[in-house]
């Protein structure tokens, strides 16, 4: 998928990174390696369970910087091909990883809205370029995409201070 092929409420981010596909892979994939970098400065993922197998179930918490806003997220694994591309899908959903319902007055709309994450590795020779696409975005594209930048911003500090092999 190119930018000009990707519909309306879609986003794709490329950024390459200066660390091994492996570690980018385990940065997606281990749920204490994920916390220390998803979701837009400031905030924190408290829960991340990932059960990285294709129908595996995942369900994380990300918080906002005062604690006082919870978003929990559940999906499933579509496609794993470790070390290359992750397939996931994405919504709303309560602390149980069920789906949220609208609200009675027709609100919350976004809630419905199942999402589809693709993360596509390619080794650069020790360095990584990562291909993030995310199709069916709830809300608006330009707030998604905010907010992946940041928390790719924040993977790209993590890698930065890793030590480097002498």
């Amino acid at each position: 998928m190119s930018d000009s092929t990707l519909s309306q409420n879609s986003l794709m981010i490329e950024r390459i990174f200066d660390a091994p596909v492996a570690y980018i892979w385990q940065l997606w994939t281990q749920p204490e390696l994920f916390k220390s970098w998803y979701g837009p400065q400031g905030f924190s993922i408290p829960v991340a369970e990932m059960d990285i197998q294709v129908g595996g179930k995942r369900l994380f918490c990300m918080q906002s910087p005062d604690g006082n806003m919870k978003m929990w997220l559940a999906g499933e694994y579509v496609e794993i091909v470790p070390n290359k591309r992750l397939v996931y899908t994405e919504r709303m959903a309560d602390e149980h990883g069920n789906a949220l319902p609208p609200s009675p007055d027709g609100g919350n709309k976004d809630f419905l809205v199942t999402s589809e994450i693709t993360v596509q590795l390619e080794d650069l020779g020790g360095r990584t370029k990562m291909v993030m696409t995310h199709a069916n975005v709830p809300g608006k594209t330009e707030w998604a995409k905010s907010g992946w930048e940041q928390a790719f911003d924040k993977m790209a500090a993590h890698v930065e201070a890793l030590p480097k092999a002498k």
